[in-house]
Protein backbone atom coordinates (compact mmCIF):
# COMPACT_ATOMS: atom_id res chain seq x y z
CA UNK A 1 0.00 0.00 0.00
CA UNK A 2 1.51 3.21 -1.31
CA UNK A 3 2.10 6.02 1.74
CA UNK A 4 0.97 9.37 1.93
CA UNK A 5 3.20 12.31 0.86
CA UNK A 6 4.78 13.48 3.86
CA UNK A 7 4.45 17.03 4.87
CA UNK A 8 7.88 18.41 3.08
CA UNK A 9 6.44 17.05 0.05
CA UNK A 10 3.21 18.52 0.28
CA UNK A 11 4.85 21.95 1.20
CA UNK A 12 6.89 21.79 -1.71
CA UNK A 13 4.26 20.67 -4.23
CA UNK A 14 2.09 23.91 -2.92
CA UNK A 15 5.20 26.35 -3.55
CA UNK A 16 5.33 24.73 -6.98
CA UNK A 17 1.70 26.29 -7.94
CA UNK A 18 2.89 29.96 -7.76
CA UNK A 19 3.93 31.41 -11.61
CA UNK A 20 7.44 30.40 -12.31
CA UNK A 21 8.06 28.09 -9.23
CA UNK A 22 10.20 24.88 -10.42
CA UNK A 23 10.69 22.16 -8.22
CA UNK A 24 14.00 23.27 -7.16
CA UNK A 25 13.23 26.78 -6.81
CA UNK A 26 10.15 25.22 -4.28
CA UNK A 27 12.46 23.37 -2.48
CA UNK A 28 15.25 25.84 -1.69
CA UNK A 29 11.94 27.95 -0.36
CA UNK A 30 10.11 25.43 1.51
CA UNK A 31 13.95 24.50 3.09
CA UNK A 32 14.69 28.07 3.59
CA UNK A 33 11.29 28.41 5.48
CA UNK A 34 11.27 25.54 7.63
CA UNK A 35 15.34 25.71 8.60
CA UNK A 36 15.20 29.72 9.03
CA UNK A 37 12.33 31.29 9.26
CA UNK A 38 9.68 29.25 10.82
CA UNK A 39 7.81 32.28 12.17
CA UNK A 40 7.54 33.70 8.67
CA UNK A 41 6.50 30.55 7.14
CA UNK A 42 3.58 31.07 10.00
CA UNK A 43 3.05 34.47 8.96
CA UNK A 44 2.87 33.13 5.42
CA UNK A 45 0.35 30.71 6.52
CA UNK A 46 -2.06 32.84 8.27
CA UNK A 47 -1.65 35.65 5.85
CA UNK A 48 -2.38 33.26 3.05
CA UNK A 49 -5.28 31.82 4.81
CA UNK A 50 -7.21 35.34 5.77
CA UNK A 51 -6.40 36.84 2.03
CA UNK A 52 -8.31 33.19 0.56
CA UNK A 53 -11.22 33.62 2.87
CA UNK A 54 -11.65 37.71 2.95
CA UNK A 55 -10.72 38.84 -0.55
CA UNK A 56 -13.18 39.02 -3.30
CA UNK A 57 -14.09 40.51 -6.77
CA UNK A 58 -15.37 44.01 -6.87
CA UNK A 59 -19.11 43.26 -8.17
CA UNK A 60 -18.42 46.50 -10.52
CA UNK A 61 -15.38 46.25 -11.87
CA UNK A 62 -13.76 42.65 -11.18
CA UNK A 63 -10.97 43.80 -9.27
CA UNK A 64 -9.63 42.37 -5.84
CA UNK A 65 -11.33 43.83 -2.63
CA UNK A 66 -12.52 42.95 0.50
CA UNK A 67 -15.84 45.04 0.22
CA UNK A 68 -18.54 44.27 -2.17
CA UNK A 69 -17.35 47.23 -3.79
CA UNK A 70 -13.65 48.28 -4.24
CA UNK A 71 -12.54 51.97 -3.36
CA UNK A 72 -11.74 52.99 -6.87
CA UNK A 73 -14.95 52.41 -8.28
CA UNK A 74 -16.38 54.56 -4.95
CA UNK A 75 -13.95 57.17 -5.69
CA UNK A 76 -16.53 59.87 -6.65
CA UNK A 77 -12.97 62.49 -8.08
CA UNK A 78 -12.63 59.66 -10.72
CA UNK A 79 -13.39 60.30 -14.21
CA UNK A 80 -16.23 58.08 -14.97
CA UNK A 81 -16.59 58.78 -18.72
CA UNK A 82 -13.21 56.66 -19.01
CA UNK A 83 -13.20 52.50 -18.64
CA UNK A 84 -9.52 50.96 -19.01
CA UNK A 85 -9.78 47.20 -19.57
CA UNK A 86 -7.00 45.46 -18.11
CA UNK A 87 -6.74 41.97 -18.10
CA UNK A 88 -5.65 41.03 -14.45
CA UNK A 89 -6.08 43.17 -11.46
CA UNK A 90 -1.89 42.93 -11.16
CA UNK A 91 -2.75 45.10 -14.41
CA UNK A 92 -4.93 47.54 -13.20
CA UNK A 93 -2.15 48.09 -10.26
CA UNK A 94 0.68 49.21 -12.42
CA UNK A 95 -1.44 51.44 -14.06
CA UNK A 96 -2.54 52.60 -10.97
CA UNK A 97 1.08 53.41 -9.67
CA UNK A 98 2.11 55.45 -13.18
CA UNK A 99 -0.02 57.82 -11.61
CA UNK A 100 -1.40 58.95 -14.97
CA UNK A 101 -4.75 57.68 -15.01
CA UNK A 102 -7.57 58.69 -13.10
CA UNK A 103 -10.70 57.01 -14.72
CA UNK A 104 -12.48 53.65 -13.83
CA UNK A 105 -11.35 50.49 -14.77
CA UNK A 106 -12.60 46.99 -15.52
CA UNK A 107 -10.68 43.47 -15.22
CA UNK A 108 -11.47 40.46 -17.89
CA UNK A 109 -9.89 38.46 -15.10
CA UNK A 110 -7.70 37.03 -18.70
CA UNK A 111 -7.11 37.11 -22.40
CA UNK A 112 -8.00 35.74 -25.44
CA UNK A 113 -5.95 32.27 -25.58
CA UNK A 114 -7.80 29.87 -29.12
CA UNK A 115 -4.62 27.20 -28.47
CA UNK A 116 -5.53 27.14 -25.42
CA UNK A 117 -9.35 26.94 -25.80
CA UNK A 118 -10.03 30.66 -24.50
CA UNK A 119 -12.92 32.60 -26.14
CA UNK A 120 -14.52 35.51 -25.51
CA UNK A 121 -17.13 33.46 -23.24
CA UNK A 122 -14.16 32.47 -20.85
CA UNK A 123 -13.01 35.87 -20.04
CA UNK A 124 -15.33 39.13 -18.84
CA UNK A 125 -16.25 40.13 -22.36
CA UNK A 126 -19.79 39.66 -21.68
CA UNK A 127 -20.11 41.35 -18.72
CA UNK A 128 -17.52 44.39 -19.70
CA UNK A 129 -20.52 44.83 -22.68
CA UNK A 130 -23.05 45.17 -19.93
CA UNK A 131 -20.87 47.27 -17.54
CA UNK A 132 -20.80 49.68 -20.32
CA UNK A 133 -24.26 49.90 -21.84
CA UNK A 134 -25.63 50.55 -18.25
CA UNK A 135 -27.16 54.09 -18.59
CA UNK A 136 -27.22 56.83 -15.97
CA UNK A 137 -29.96 57.52 -14.18
CA UNK A 138 -29.61 61.32 -14.24
CA UNK A 139 -28.59 62.05 -18.04
CA UNK A 140 -30.35 58.91 -19.24
CA UNK A 141 -27.31 58.45 -20.83
CA UNK A 142 -24.22 55.77 -21.11
CA UNK A 143 -22.11 57.01 -18.19
CA UNK A 144 -18.55 55.51 -20.53
CA UNK A 145 -17.51 57.13 -23.26
CA UNK A 146 -14.08 56.16 -23.79
CA UNK A 147 -13.38 52.45 -23.13
CA UNK A 148 -9.29 52.16 -23.09
CA UNK A 149 -7.59 48.85 -24.18
CA UNK A 150 -5.05 48.44 -21.85
CA UNK A 151 -3.97 44.71 -22.85
CA UNK A 152 -0.79 43.57 -22.83
CA UNK A 153 0.98 43.75 -26.24
CA UNK A 154 1.17 40.22 -26.59
CA UNK A 155 -0.44 38.26 -29.36
CA UNK A 156 -2.88 36.95 -27.25
CA UNK A 157 -3.31 40.91 -25.48
CA UNK A 158 -3.39 41.80 -29.24
CA UNK A 159 -6.17 39.44 -29.95
CA UNK A 160 -7.88 40.59 -26.58
CA UNK A 161 -7.90 44.19 -27.69
CA UNK A 162 -9.28 43.43 -31.43
CA UNK A 163 -11.98 41.46 -29.49
CA UNK A 164 -13.07 44.76 -27.58
CA UNK A 165 -13.32 47.14 -30.07
CA UNK A 166 -15.08 44.98 -32.39
CA UNK A 167 -17.82 44.17 -29.51
CA UNK A 168 -18.53 48.39 -29.28
CA UNK A 169 -18.32 49.08 -33.28
CA UNK A 170 -20.57 50.92 -34.23
CA UNK A 171 -21.92 51.82 -30.36
CA UNK A 172 -20.96 55.24 -30.15
CA UNK A 173 -18.47 54.44 -27.30
CA UNK A 174 -14.94 55.44 -28.36
CA UNK A 175 -12.40 52.25 -28.27
CA UNK A 176 -8.59 53.48 -27.94
CA UNK A 177 -5.67 51.34 -27.73
CA UNK A 178 -1.88 52.16 -25.19
CA UNK A 179 0.21 53.58 -27.46
CA UNK A 180 3.19 51.65 -29.13
CA UNK A 181 5.54 52.94 -25.60
CA UNK A 182 4.80 49.45 -23.97
CA UNK A 183 7.66 47.04 -25.49
CA UNK A 184 5.97 44.52 -27.72
CA UNK A 185 5.77 41.28 -26.02
CA UNK A 186 5.88 42.31 -22.65
CA UNK A 187 3.86 42.04 -19.95
CA UNK A 188 2.37 45.20 -18.50
CA UNK A 189 2.60 44.13 -14.72
CA UNK A 190 6.19 44.41 -15.20
CA UNK A 191 6.50 47.76 -17.75
CA UNK A 192 8.33 50.84 -15.81
CA UNK A 193 5.90 53.32 -14.65
CA UNK A 194 7.52 55.90 -17.31
CA UNK A 195 6.54 53.99 -20.35
CA UNK A 196 3.18 53.23 -19.00
CA UNK A 197 2.26 56.84 -18.46
CA UNK A 198 3.68 57.39 -21.75
CA UNK A 199 1.54 54.68 -23.20
CA UNK A 200 -1.35 56.29 -21.46
CA UNK A 201 -1.00 59.89 -22.91
CA UNK A 202 -0.25 58.52 -26.45
CA UNK A 203 -3.47 56.23 -26.86
CA UNK A 204 -4.79 56.59 -30.27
Amino acid sequence: MASSPDALTLLIDALRRLPGVGVKSAQRMAFHLLQHDRDGALGLAQALGDAVRSVRHCARCHTFTEAEVCATCLDPARERRQLCVVETPADQAAIERSGSYRGLYFVLMGRLSPLDGIGVGDIGLPQLIARVDRVDEASERREVEEIIAATSFTAEGEATAYAIAKAFEGSGVKVTRLARGVPVGSELEYVDLGTIAHALSDRR
